[in-house]
């Protein structure tokens, strides 16, 4: 499948965080605000939820762009078992969420999507990264972190690429970026299937 020459690369997404992570990859894209509502699916588990968003951001994101388009949609989930972590928006809650997370191995569950305007098909995929914190974390590291790093607009409250790295004991996961809010080897993968070589 080869690609438009007129063609844009939406990413569907505000977040600098993803913005950043697709630059990486030398590609000309322009970035749009997806307006998903993004509340769970009753007894929808953390990766479906992570799935179905991705795919809800770049069908949304679709319908600003008339001419062909690539659009990329992400999400990201953080759960310890059934109980979930978003944004946590303000400092009182992030702290409370690095407390709960203290000792206990989290999953963060980073979906992509590639939704072709001219096809009108998509596809998705998660990686899931397996994080655990440090057990020895004291109430005033914890907010001596969020004081220092204002984490309020990740999921977990753990800004792993930056000072967050302190926080854990040990990451496993298929793609380095995935943790950062946009896996990019599943990304190329998607990308090149629809005809968007690269390099």
């Amino acid at each position: 499948m080869n690609r438009p020459d007129s063609a844009l690369l939406v990413l569907a997404s505000t977040s600098p965080y993803r913005r950043a992570l697709l630059a990486r990859l030398n590609l000309d894209f322009v970035t749009a605000n997806p307006e998903t509502d993004e509340t769970p699916q009753p007894n929808e588990s953390p990766r479906d939820l992570a799935l179905r968003l991705a795919k809800a951001k770049a069908r949304a994101a679709a319908r600003q762009f008339a001419q062909p388009a690539l659009i990329i949609g992400s999400d990201q989930v953080a759960a310890l078992g059934n109980e979930r972590f978003g944004k946590p928006g303000t400092p009182e809650r992030a702290i409370a969420q690095l407390k709960r997370m203290r000792g206990e191995t989290v999953y963060f569950y980073t979906a992509v999507a590639v939704f072709d305007t001219v096809t009108q098909q998509s596809r998705v995929t998660e990686v899931p990264t397996a994080v655990t914190f440090r057990a020895d974390l004291s109430d005033d590291a914890i907010e001596r972190y969020v004081r220092t790093e204002q984490p309020l607009d990740c999921a977990g409250a753990a800004k792993i690429e930056a000072l967050g790295i302190a926080l854990v004991e040990k990451v496993v996961s298929d793609d380095p970026t995935a943790l950062i809010g946009l896996p990019l080897i599943a990304t190329v993968r998607l990308l090149r299937h629809f005809g968007w070589q690269i390099p």
